[in-house]
């Protein structure tokens, strides 16, 4: 029994990452999978459903788990690096930092006071800073990658398509907040997101009469930890289904042993 269960979530790793499936959904193959299992025990499999068992019977747990974490690194890496490029926020839908709802007042009130450059200069400056801090999540990552089990691994195949994004969200989220907040902060003063930023608010007010004072580290902090988790789902999604992330021996060896 155990070895049939092996057997089964080899299958099932190989049918969720191949980019020849992408027509179904992996629910339907998973099935698919079992009923290909049911055959193969009833030696019922024809000769090129046998090669393929034959193939995945050499593969061990360390090996699965493994193709998995190496593909898990991989996708946060490239999902980490472009964020922390120039523009990775500023010019990415996904992630772009807009003002918060308290902030909105103050954009519009800029804008018909003639300075919309300087509200575009502020939020352009707010994800700059985010750019810069974002790379403090790297290390998070990989050492909550490195100590998935085979079981967290086993449910992170089973699960939807975002199973690993929520696995890392749990295991992570407060040691990046925790990570994310300085350097967001370090950042606003060294992209000069703060001397903008109180310019900014100090116009505001005066016009306004009013004594609005945001807390801009917080927010940014917490939109770079929500753009983060947004780029790694979309890439867990990739990871999934397109086969050009084999980019090692060890993950050639595993999500190949089906093709």
């Amino acid at each position: 029994m155990k070895k049939v269960s092996s057997v089964l979530l080899l299958l099932i790793i190989s049918l969720a990452i191949s980019s020849n499936l992408q027509a179904q959904s992996i629910f339907d193959k998973v099935k698919k999978a079992v009923e290909q299992q049911k055959n193969a025990d009833s030696s019922t499999t024809n000769k090129s459903t046998s090669s393929n068992n034959s193939a995945v019977e050499k593969l061990s747990s360390t090996d699965v788990s493994g193709a998995l974490k190496q593909a898990l690194n991989i996708g946060v890496e490239e999902g980490i690096k472009k964020l922390g490029a120039e523009d990775g926020f500023y010019k990415n839908n996904l992630v772009k930092i807009l003002l918060p709802e308290k902030l909105q007042k103050v954009e519009s009130t800029l804008r018909m006071m003639g300075m919309g450059s300087l509200a575009d200069q502020g939020i352009k400056l707010l994800n700059r800073a985010a750019e810069d801090a974002v790379t403090e999540g790297v290390p998070i990552f990989a050492n909550a990658i490195t100590s998935m089990t085979f079981d967290d691994a086993k449910k992170i195949l089973l699960g939807t398509d975002t199973a690993a994004t929520s696995y890392l969200k749990g295991k992570t989220s407060a040691q990046l907040y925790q990570a994310f907040e300085p350097k967001v902060e370090n950042s606003l003063g060294k992209v000069g997101a703060d001397k903008v930023w109180n310019q900014i608010i100090t116009k505001y007010n005066s016009i306004t009469k009013q004594n609005v004072t945001p807390d801009l580290n917080q927010y940014v902090t917490e939109e770079t930890l929500n753009g983060v988790f947004k780029m790694v789902a979309e890439k867990e999604k990739g990871v999934r289904d397109n086969a050009a992330f084999r980019s090692t021996s060890l993950l050639k060896k595993v999500f190949g042993a089906l093709d």
